[in-house]
């Protein structure tokens, strides 16, 4: 069965799409990019937790596999339609006023940096409802309360059902919190997401 028409209809008035993960959400991250069209019409964030001064490949690997354009995000870049931007290691991702993001190097959120909470409540601030967030596999609890916050203003908030991901922890503290409003499996996102 696919997505239910209110769903489908927040999904295509969406300016903003964030999907947030860590510890299990590498394969279907990889897979969203491959098969999101280039011209989505939507900003897409990506904020994944990486190990401190750990180097990865991970933004060459996507950015050779992405149909849309793809880039890791700088200080003050302006966010654009029908780009995909990945939030740098070592660096908490802010979304501000006036649609572009600042770089942060306060302390570790979750011991991450970047930390899912920190951009998930400033996109919530900026954005409201023309956001979705869609908060992937993970083995601690941040995100949970960004997605919480991005909920009570109006965003569309979806957790990946916690049986259906590798490390359940992260969307299931989401889902206890009351923070999404849908819950669903990797095959009903990418429907909602290719619809």
């Amino acid at each position: 069965m696919g997505p239910d028409k209110k769903l489908l209809e927040r999904w295509h008035d969406a300016q903003i799409v964030l999907f947030g993960g860590s510890a299990g959400s590498f394969k279907i991250l990889f897979r969203i990019i491959k098969d999101l069209p280039e011209k989505l019409g939507k900003t897409v964030i990506l904020i994944i937790h990486r190990k401190k001064n750990f180097f990865s490949e991970i933004e060459k690997l996507f950015a050779e596999n992405s149909r849309m354009y793809m880039r890791e995000i700088e200080d003050k870049d302006i966010l654009k339609t029908n780009t995909m931007y990945i939030a740098p290691a070592n660096y908490h991702t802010l979304i501000e006023e006036g649609g572009y993001f600042s770089l942060d190097v306060s302390e570790p959120v979750w011991y991450s940096k970047p930390s899912i909470d920190v951009t998930f409540e400033s996109a919530a601030e900026v954005y409201g409802d023309k956001c979705i967030a869609i908060l992937l596999s993970g083995a601690n609890q941040d995100g949970a309360e960004g997605l919480l916050k991005l909920k009570k203003s109006g965003s569309l908030t979806i957790a990946q059902e916690p049986g259906d991901a590798e490390m359940g922890e992260m969307p299931r503290a989401a889902i206890n919190l009351g923070a999404a409003e849908y819950v669903l499996t990797q095959d009903e996102i990418f429907k909602l997401l290719l619809s």
